[in-house]
């Protein structure tokens, strides 16, 4: 005669339901017409789907850059939780204004490359915080270019991508101080034919990655210095990341 199986030995069903919080990185719709969004949590990015798209009852929560708690359900294998509920838990309306809205979407488009779904590490707390900082600072700072590149020299940094400032990235030679056209980063005088930076953007190269975001807010780079280090943002985040998008239209503001 079979023996019954003991109760606790029968198996446990995954939990398939879950309440996430975080910030709307990127959003775009099916040829179905549902809407897929990409977010910025705590626990790392997440990718879900909202069914009936931009007509369903949760598309007007799901705009770029809110902030949106949710319930996500998801089978194990499945490649987009499905967004059963969502509600707006804050919003920034001045990124729409058009000198502020180019950094958001290029910081929003850098976050969405640099960190990877469901990575649950030590970091993605502090990659949250430091994107919603970046996003809050882009809408309600009288320089939202200097919050722009400050944070996007951050957040590379925070995924493990630091530039190399203090030796030149050719030769080894120390106090590179000529920008490197291709890469991104800095050459010395035998190897760059380019002009060399200014001594506050060279300044805030070595020291983006070592001081605190107040220490460097408090300390930006005059306006007309700062087109060189957008480029060799721009040619970093390039060959070290992927593409960005985001590029010509910051350039056209």
């Amino acid at each position: 005669m079979t023996q019954p199986v003991p109760h606790t030995a029968r198996p446990v069903r995954r939990q398939r339901s879950a309440s996430r919080s975080g910030v709307v990185l990127r959003r775009w719709k099916t040829p179905k017409g549902d809407l897929i969004v990409s977010l910025l949590t705590p626990q790392g990015k997440l990718r879900a789907i909202a069914r009936g798209g931009l007509r369903g009852k949760h598309a007007g929560a799901l705009n770029l850059f809110h902030h949106v708690g949710l319930q996500v359900y998801a089978r194990p294998g499945d490649e987009l939780a499905v967004i059963q509920q969502a509600s707006l838990e804050g919003a920034l309306p001045r990124l729409a204004l058009p000198e502020r809205h180019p950094y958001a979407h290029l910081l929003a488009e850098l976050a969405d490359l640099l960190f990877q779904e469901g990575e649950a590490d030590e970091y993605g707390q502090q990659a949250f915080e430091l994107f919603a900082g970046a996003l809050r600072g882009v809408a309600h700072h009288h320089d939202p270019e200097w919050v722009a590149l400050v944070m996007s020299y951050k957040l590379l940094a925070l995924a493990g991508f630091p530039q190399r400032t203090r030796v030149c990235v050719r030769c080894g030679a120390a106090d590179p101080q000529h920008p490197d056209p291709f890469g991104g980063e800095l050459l010395c005088g035998r190897c760059s034919h380019q002009r060399a930076l200014s001594p506050s953007s060279l300044d805030f190269l070595r020291g983006v990655v070592r001081r605190s975001v107040r220490e460097n807010m408090d300390h930006p780079v005059p306006a007309e210095d700062r087109a060189p280090l957008w480029l060799g943002l721009e040619r970093f985040v390039g060959v070290q990341v992927g593409r960005v998008r985001s590029w010509p239209h910051l350039h056209a503001g």
